[in-house]
């Protein structure tokens, strides 16, 4: 059963907030998270992407990097920018996307649960970039920026928080730059505390939605540090990691589509002869198609849009794998037809987030940087979860989730 754990958040005053909290290090490369917090000394940008203080041809993975993390939350501790609670709270963080607000409860996930499975993953990591997040809670001895963690929603848990924040009015309320409403309410009250974590208790598993490197990460410096105590006893504060759930019923994922340099020396004709033996191929002109239902893709190619439909007998829906459109996409189109084989390694192909919208397909296109671009249904929460269940991993780039979590609202850290 899933553990919630409370604890000594480090939070920023309330008046440097919004300067303060970031995107988190993973959605912006150095030189973007160096200009987002050019003239921005609150920005936790320069600790949790260090380099953008230091010479920009310094390699983001040495040493002088991670040092330079530490020594910057030093200095945002000293200056009073992140000040420690003065005792173990839970925390809910809202955000408002489109009129749409989504409610998590900001706690500590226990390190035990993700060894053991509790905590369930759909996507593989990669173990230099495990190393690297590793190496910067490390050097920090915290974590400074929250997993996103999603549950099979509890109505009791869901009334308790609508109740909490209809009566109280959060710590920080503002609105990025990119038009997300951010909300954070502190919970004080024990009652309400221990009544979540009761609950919290009874779920078998909680999944992680995003940050799948911060997750193990977090969970693997906990786990070398129970290793490495001689007196460790299970309550201290390494053995938990700053995580944020959300019930699943309140979480959408956003499409994730590819763009393709090349046809495989195939001519427009050729692919579509190929295409038709497996698809149900309908020209949709000019303008941007999006895809209906799932098996149901858009392929953009020469200035004009066309359906992509699956034919029975393509794809096994009893297969929690098979019968997702990025498997049926990657199978019948990028293995066998474009002959691209590894989706992490290969150059001939780029993933573009939906959130940047099918016209960033065809403008990619039309530059002539790629050559066809593949639109996909988005999968469902309930596909997440029965993977994550099943055990199995989802091919790579199915799930975009969004809004993003904004770093540095609060921060957990490993000292007992």
């Amino acid at each position: 059963m899933a553990i919630l754990k409370a604890f000594k958040g480090l939070r920023p005053p309330a008046n440097i907030v919004k300067e303060l909290a970031s995107r988190p290090y993973d959605v912006l490369n150095s030189d973007e998270a160096r200009e987002e917090a050019k003239g921005n000394p609150y920005s936790l940008l320069h600790i949790i992407k260090p380099e953008i203080d230091l010479p920009a041809d310094v390699d983001v993975h040495s040493q002088m990097v991670y040092d330079k993390a530490k020594e910057n939350f030093d200095l945002f501790r000293k200056n009073g920018w992140l000040k420690s609670d003065s005792r173990e709270n839970l925390y809910i963080y809202a955000q408002t996307m489109n009129g749409k607000t989504q409610y998590g409860i900001v706690g500590c996930a226990g390190v035990t649960d993700y060894m053991d499975g509790v905590i369930k993953k759909h996507e593989l990591t990669r173990k230099d970039k495990e190393e690297d997040r590793m190496k910067h809670v490390r050097i920090t001895n915290a974590n400074m920026e929250p997993v996103f963690f999603t549950y099979p929603s509890v109505t009791e848990i869901d009334e308790i928080v609508l109740k909490f924040v209809s009566h109280n009015p959060p710590v920080y309320d503002f609105t990025a730059q990119d038009g997300i409403g951010h909300h954070f309410w502190v919970i004080e009250d024990d009652a309400v505390i221990s009544e979540i974590i009761s609950l919290f208790s009874r779920i078998p598993s909680t999944y992680v939605a995003d940050g799948h490197h911060r997750t193990a990460a977090a969970a693997l410096v906990g786990n070398e540090k129970k290793k490495n105590n001689p007196d460790h006893k299970g309550n201290e504060e390494y053995n938990f990691f700053l995580a944020v759930h959300f019930p699943d019923n309140q979480l959408s994922i956003i499409d994730y589509n590819r763009v393709v340099k090349d046809l495989n020396g195939l001519t427009p004709e050729e692919l579509f002869g190929k295409l038709g033996k497996v698809f149900e191929i309908e020209s949709k002109g000019s303008e941007i198609y999006k895809p209906a239902k799932l098996h149901n893709f858009s392929l953009y190619l020469d200035g004009l849009w066309y359906s992509l439909t699956a034919k029975p007998g393509t794809y096994n829906d009893s297969d929690p794998i098979g019968v997702l459109d990025v498997t049926i996409l990657s199978k019948l189109i990028l293995d066998e037809i474009l002959d691209i084989k590894d989706l992490r390694t290969s150059n001939r192909i780029d993933f573009v987030g939906g959130i940047r919208g099918l016209g960033e397909l065809k403008k990619r296109v039309d530059k002539g940087e790629m050559k066809a671009a593949f639109a996909l249904y988005p999968v469902s929460m309930k596909q997440l979860i029965d993977i994550a269940d099943s055990g199995n991993i989802m091919p790579p780039k199915t799930t975009w989730f969004e809004p993003k979590l904004r770093s540095g609202l609060v921060v957990h850290t490993l000292e007992s």
